[in-house]
């Protein structure tokens, strides 16, 4: 299972798959909007893989492979508030 794998300009670590190089045309044009212009990264072959960096591999094949999807979005974990868990530890914060 081969997929091309783009990188965003506009948001940092967010990749997106897609089944053919260069074919969007299962992206809707709001998430293309919000990606701006695809860099190419490279193409991959899911089938030989153990796992992706970060994203699940499954998730990603049943992604692509869905007939109503065709593309996996890749994006990055939100941010953790260090000094709010630090507070939240130490018993200074309250839920």
């Amino acid at each position: 299972m081969l997929t091309a794998v783009y990188k965003s300009k506009k948001k940092a670590d967010t990749f997106l798959f897609v089944e053919k190089r260069d074919d969007f045309s299962k992206v809707p044009e709001p998430l293309m909007t919000m990606f701006g212009q695809p860099v190419y990264v490279m193409i991959i072959n899911l089938a030989k893989r153990e796992h992706l960096g970060g994203a699940d591999l499954e998730t990603v094949k049943a992604a692509l492979s869905n007939p109503d999807k065709g593309y996996y979005l890749q994006i990055p974990p939100p941010e953790q508030n260090l000094l709010s868990q630090l507070r939240k530890d130490n018993g200074v914060d309250s839920d």
